[in-house]
């Protein structure tokens, strides 16, 4: 009678498709997957933990670091959530909440043209992994331009925004999303057609309706299983509701149909910013709550109440009701939750975050179990991880 060994290796976290801080214990039959375990913790921050000693301003920049490739999602999931806890949510002027969900779709496309970029590197695609940052590059000088910073934007704010945009911007955006659709198309002319592409991933990492909702599983990860579920759509938050846009679902349960909903994601991201940039209207930027919200930087050098508020909510931070709340936003990996729980103190007494790659990333033992060495390579790409929110 034959008897069988199988051999444990470990893959990551130097490994160059895990991306620096993921480690996964692989047991291989071969070259075929028996059983996966991933093991995560090499990027702990304490997020949560370190929110417990800062006011609810001073916790804001913590969380442009957990989804970094996504850093407007994360701010604007904590700061609906702060609003939710102190009771200003309809105090939000509609410049400030279409500003939002315009950066928000901008940081959409930023995101999933880093996904395409080095998912299509990981499986042997250079050159679209070239022209994907070359676009991505448009996108961090219009961040530079609106907050000083190209990477953690830190723009939102409790009640609004830190400034109203800058002279130009809206024209530089109307550029960048006349060009992009071609780009999108050129994207899929490299890698749609092409048969190497299409056996590297299709029928990979298959996880079906039932599983993807057992597990947890959200944003397109869900959605290419099938399931059409989309937080803008089904739970809106800063005014989704009023825009026109497509929930992309595919059928196909694998790998190619998350591929083929991140592109139609895309595409639909440029028309709710198209909208949002024709609903613009002027108007002020940042909600009347002096003693809530942080004021502008031109009240604060110019007038003493400016600078008075400044002080108090600095030194002191505003103190919300005691309560608990939760609040979740469409990321581009999937759902990100904020709950928040008050003791009426100027910080919060807990916070926890449903950051969307941690949960999904419990779907990789699932789907590639059977699979070769090389399908753990396109899957890992495929749920379109960021080890920063898993921060565990």
């Amino acid at each position: 009678m034959a008897s069988t060994e199988t051999m444990t290796v470990n893959m990551g976290p130097q490994h160059p498709s895990t991306h620096g801080v993921l480690q996964l214990i692989l047991e291989l039959d071969g070259e075929t997957v028996v059983k996966a375990t991933p093991h995560i913790g090499f990027l702990h921050r304490g997020v949560e933990k370190l929110s417990e000693n800062r006011t609810y301003h001073q916790v804001l920049p913590l969380t442009d670091r957990l989804d970094y490739l996504a850093p407007m999602h994360n701010n604007l999931g904590y700061v609906l959530a702060v609003e939710k806890l102190f009771g200003i949510t309809d105090m939000i002027p509609e410049r400030a909440k279409t500003v939002r969900v315009m950066m928000a779709e901008i940081t959409r496309l930023k995101s999933h043209l880093v996904w395409l970029a080095c998912h299509a590197l990981d499986i042997g695609a250079m050159t679209v992994f070239i022209y994907c940052f070359r676009e991505r590059e448009m996108i961090m000088d219009m961040y530079e331009k609106l907050s000083g910073a190209r990477m953690t934007s830190n723009y939102f704010r409790v009640g609004g925004l830190s400034a109203d945009l800058p002279d130009g911007f809206e024209k530089d955006v109307r550029h960048f999303i006349d060009v992009m659709p071609g780009h999108i198309d050129t994207y899929e002319g490299l890698l749609t057609g092409n048969i190497i592409w299409q056996k590297r991933i299709q029928g990979v990492g298959v996880i079906d309706a039932e599983a993807a909702i057992d597990i947890g599983l959200s944003g397109p990860s869900l959605r290419g299983s099938g399931v059409d579920w989309d937080l803008r759509r089904d739970n809106p938050y800063s005014g989704y509701e009023n825009y026109d846009f497509k929930v992309c679902v595919e059928q196909g349960c694998d790998t190619w149909a998350r591929y083929r909903v991140r592109l139609d994601e895309m595409r639909e991201s440029v028309k709710i910013i198209r909208q949002a940039l024709d609903r613009l209207q002027a108007g002020p930027f940042l909600a009347d709550c002096p003693k809530i919200c942080l004021p502008p930087k031109k009240d604060v050098v110019n007038t003493i109440e400016g600078l008075i508020h400044q002080f108090k909510i600095i030194s002191e931070g505003p103190k919300p009701e005691v309560g608990e709340i939760y609040q979740s936003v469409e990321n581009p990996k999937g759902e990100v939750g904020f709950y928040l729980v008050s003791d009426g103190s100027s910080n919060p007494y807990r916070m926890k975050v449903r950051p969307a790659s941690f949960v999904n990333l419990q779907a990789l033992p699932q789907m590639v179990q059977g699979r070769l060495i090389a399908d753990v390579v396109a899957i890992i790409g495929t749920l379109d991880i960021v080890l920063g929110e898993i921060d565990r």
